[in-house]
């Protein structure tokens, strides 16, 4: 896998009295797509939450390039590099989309250089500047999602973390999708992507984790499970 960004230890996480992660790890390699796979329910969302801090870790450790991140507020782990582009886009409606990707800019080291995320978000998404002044709950549900996108990288990130991106889509703006997000990774970004979509996930991720009721149940380079025969049954069809 190379070198780690992100190392996640036994964690276990959920919510109230309710466990939903029982002793999850995983490791994000530096500028490489990880994917993270399960059917609903398997735990990915909970994951995604307490990787950015809205779901508290019971036990276990969180690590982005060797420092513990465990006991950090969420507003730290953004300042750090994290950023989290949520399942359903969640996008502000009634606001432009230039004011939607300015809000994802707040964070103090993406201020100073606001003008320029906007330049680069738009040059990544070329609709988005046409919509620059379009209020965010008219655009198609593709441009939302590329705006949701937008916002994450506003904040200048060193490791985005995508849940269900094309959650929704039609399957020709979903595969539209998954190109821009393989852009974005060769652009040196490191990405953790949680999907349903096992196939497409599989041809663009250098590495998978499978989630099964909360755990992880297998793990290795993409090309192996794509070729694994429980995968191709279980989660191909094949």
């Amino acid at each position: 896998m190379g070198k780690s960004l992100l190392s996640v230890r036994e964690l276990r996480a959920g919510y109230g009295a309710v466990t939903v992660l029982k002793g999850v790890s995983l490791e994000v390699g530096e500028g490489t797509i990880t994917a993270l796979l399960g059917a609903n329910g398997a735990g990915k969302t909970t994951l995604m939450r307490a990787l950015v801090g809205l779901v508290p870790a019971e036990s276990g450790s969180i690590e982005l390039a060797g420092e513990d991140m465990t006991p950090w507020a969420s507003s730290r782990r953004v300042e750090a590099g994290v950023a989290l582009v949520p399942e359903g886009r969640l996008v502000f409606p009634d606001l432009t989309v230039e004011e939607n990707l300015r809000i994802g800019g707040y964070v103090r080291h993406a201020r100073r250089r606001l003008a320029a995320g906007l330049a680069e978000v738009f040059d990544h998404f070329p609709i988005l500047k046409e919509r620059r002044r379009q209020r965010a709950g008219t655009l198609s549900g593709g441009e939302q999602q590329m705006l949701a996108i937008g916002r994450g990288l506003m904040a200048r990130p060193r490791l985005l973390l995508l849940d269900e991106p094309s959650l929704g889509l039609a399957p020709k703006m979903a595969q539209t999708m998954f190109a821009l997000i393989a852009g974005l990774n060769r652009s040196g970004l490191s990405i953790l992507l949680a999907e349903q979509d096992v196939a497409t996930s599989l041809r663009i991720a250098a590495h998978a984790y499978v989630l099964e009721n909360g755990s992880r149940v297998m793990e290795g380079p993409a090309a192996a499970l794509r070729a694994d025969p429980r995968i191709r049954a279980s989660y191909l069809g094949l």
